[in-house]
């Protein structure tokens, strides 16, 4: 079994889609008005944003430590994505990378406070 669909629900779908377009290299797939936008990532895997307050719902608050992770191959990697992020807005980067856990880690806040990780994994 392989995790292959998500379902995240955003405060704004432009901003969020524009975020996994430009960070993540994303790229939409549909898009239903300012509901829902489907997205996927080359590897198989499909990120649906969806804005709640479209449907009469609320924006879900996440758990602190909720977070969305993203491995890469290399420690350069996490410092190149470090550097990118220093330069765009609506980021909180609240530390440089470190070495935590088994893996060379950044942690960093968007999309209203939700916890971003990229990791290279030690082998």
């Amino acid at each position: 079994m392989k995790l292959q669909h998500l379902n995240l629900c955003v405060n704004n779908l432009t901003d969020s889609q524009d975020f996994f377009e430009s960070i993540f290299g994303f790229q939409t797939m549909d898009r239903k008005g300012d509901a829902i936008a489907v997205m996927e990532d080359g590897h198989d895997f499909v990120l649906v944003l969806s804005n709640p307050q479209i449907f009469g719902d609320e924006v879900p608050v996440y758990p602190k430590d909720f977070h969305i992770g993203f491995f890469v191959d290399t420690p350069d990697k996490v410092n190149q994505m470090y550097d990118r992020l220093q330069l765009t807005a609506n980021v909180e980067l609240d530390s440089k990378p470190k070495y935590m856990r088994g893996g060379y880690s950044l942690y960093f806040r968007a999309l209203n406070g939700i916890l971003f990780e990229i990791t290279c994994l030690q082998k």
